[in-house]
């Protein structure tokens, strides 16, 4: 019989899972999963992904399901390890992104509760707020099933990240490999996709049909789902618009007549307007306003119909009319059905052209802004010319801060799993990491990041990363010296009193050399797309340092809607 430590168990069980990569930082006690890795784990298609910062691990395997809707897998050593994680745990937990989280543990005889060994760590209670589910594996033969339990949580109703705490006595246990029995995933959880009560998906189907004014707002749940053709299809047949959350962007193509860009006057006509709304896999969270007036009609004038695949999110923020529990593919077929038995194809809607002259307004106004040849840079000239370039096969990562709200005002994207954005969290520092999981998960696409130079300088060590491993993602840092944000609101909400927002100028584009990758600064609109093509052209990982107009930078028009959510109710606001 062959004998088999736990930390080669652990990549036969992850193999087992289907997950090919780990994206991790090493250390003592991690060694023997890291050296069973190479030893079994890439005969078998499991790769293990070094990175230069543990809350990075996380996010490119957040940015790999993101993009590819498989799941993987962040690793970081005990203790300082661990802990550096939770910042990219966090922003997976916001946005419901599963991936496994691994940390070592110290050893079982001296932990929970400990004896005082150097960095030991309640990384058990650490990981609860940012993961679904997590556990202690406390013998080497639940292994398997913990493993096969921590992925199904992660892949199953609302998604999630999970975590696996593993003493490295156990890592290092050793037993024979015929007495454990590895369950395939098939038979380990439900396959299938949950569909919503016949009665209350006929009642849903009947208001959508006698709706005059309806809309579909539509939040990952429909990219969780894969439901983006289902979507088009029942908005088609209503010819009804379709309000994407923002981190929905691209689940119908931004160039579709019947999809309204979000947080502008287009998605204000219809959020308001409109007399029956079909929310699928959305919360009406705090960017949405909590799906109440003004933004959103009062609940006895405007009735909603919520379908997710969370029970306990039916209700979550809006009362609702009818609530459907079920997966959103499946649901949004059913009711496809239930209104094409009620009522022919809508050809053309009153509502919906309203809704779309505003929406037009709304573009014409953002293309003439664009238009700007002012020197420093506007930020949507900026926006244009990346977007214009890039195209819409792009994958592109937004960190947070206000150039991604110019981004997304900005940006079209035409394809699902095309855009990514903290939008739970608004986390800074995602934006590099994303794009490096991303362009390991789609090889052939292009990949570009955009983000402000505060967030730039939270993740600058993974441009080491991108070199060593040869990753050509363009990096364009909307460089305004400043955080633009917090100095917007500052200005706006507190008589112009700065304080913590400014940053000498740093020569970002010389960072990128001395890191091996290609650099460049830009301060003339002109120079963009050449510089673009340049950086394309070396076919390294490059870094466009474009010089922003800070003024324009720190004023996006939906700022003032942003800051009046987060100061709502509080006394002495300008707003």
């Amino acid at each position: 019989m062959a004998s088999i430590t736990g930390g080669e168990l652990l990549v036969k069980c992850l193999v087992n899972e289907g997950i090919t990569r780990v994206f991790g930082i090493p250390g003592g006690q991690m060694t023997p999963f890291i050296d069973a890795i190479v030893r079994v784990g890439r005969q078998q298609g499991l790769e293990f992904v070094l990175a230069r910062h543990e809350a990075s691990c996380a996010n490119m395997a957040d940015a790999w399901y993101r993009v590819s809707g498989s799941l993987a897998a962040c690793a970081g050593t005990i203790g300082p390890g661990a802990s550096n994680m939770i910042a990219g745990m966090e922003p997976a937990k916001s946005d419901n992104i599963p991936l496994l989280a691994i940390t070592p543990q110290i050893h079982t005889n001296r932990s929970y509760p400990f004896k005082g060994s150097m960095q030991q760590l309640d990384q058990v209670t650490l990981y609860k707020p940012v993961t679904k589910w997590n556990a202690l594996v406390n013998r080497w033969d639940r292994m398997p099933e913990l493993v096969s339990t921590a992925v199904r949580e992660a892949l199953s109703g609302n998604t999630g990240p999970v975590h696996l705490d593993i003493p490295v006595d156990i890592m290092f246990e050793t037993h024979d490999e015929d007495s454990i029995r590895l369950i395939p995933p098939q038979k380990s959880r439900s396959t299938g996709r949950p569909h919503g009560d016949p009665d209350l998906v006929e009642k849903a189907g009947e208001m959508l049909a006698k709706a005059e004014r309806p809309v579909i707002h539509a939040g990952y749940g429909i990219m969780a789902a894969e439901a983006w053709d289902e979507l088009k299809e029942l908005a088609e047949y209503l010819d009804c618009p379709v309000t994407p959350t923002t981190v929905a962007k691209g689940i119908l193509p931004e160039d579709h007549p019947l999809c309204v860009l979000p947080a502008n006057g287009g998605m204000l006509t219809a959020a308001g307007g409109a007399d029956v709304v079909l929310s699928v896999g959305a919360t009406f969270s705090e960017l949405d306003c909590w799906g109440g007036p003004p933004f959103w009609g009062p609940p006895d004038v405007q009735k909603v119909i919520q379908v997710d695949i969370d029970p306990t999110r039916i209700a979550f923020n809006r009362e609702v009319d009818v609530g459907i529990v079920g997966d959103a593919k499946a649901v949004m077929r059913q009711l496809m059905e239930a209104v094409a038995g009620l009522v022919k194809k809508v050809e053309e809607r009153e509502f919906t052209a309203n809704v779309r002259e505003v929406e037009e307004m709304v573009r014409m106004g953002i293309d003439s802004a664009i238009e700007n040849d002012d020197i420093p840079i506007h930020p949507l000239r900026l926006v244009k010319e990346v977007s214009e370039f890039f195209g819409p096969d792009a994958i592109c990562s937004m960190d947070g801060g206000n150039i991604a709200l110019w981004g997304a005002m900005g940006i079209n994207v035409s394809r699902p799993r095309s855009f990514l954005w903290p939008a739970g969290s608004g986390h800074l520092g995602t934006g590099l990491p994303y794009a490096l999981g991303a362009k390991m998960a789609a090889p052939d696409r292009p990949v570009y990041v955009l983000h402000g130079d505060g967030a730039f300088l939270f993740a600058v060590m993974e441009l080491e990363t991108a070199a060593r491993l040869n990753l050509p993602v363009i990096d364009i840092v909307a460089n305004d010296r400043s955080f633009g944000m917090i100095k917007g609101a500052q200005e706006a909400a507190f008589d112009k009193r700065y304080c913590g927002v400014d940053f000498t100028d740093i020569r970002i584009d010389k960072i990128a050399e001395a890191m091996g990758c290609y650099g460049k600064r830009i301060s003339d609109p002109s120079g963009i797309k050449p510089a673009l093509e340049e950086a394309v052209a070396s076919g390294r990982p490059a870094v466009l340092d474009v010089v922003l107009d800070c003024a324009a930078n720190m004023a996006p028009p939906t700022l003032a809607t942003i800051n009046d959510i987060w100061l709502m109710g509080c006394e002495g606001c300008n707003l």
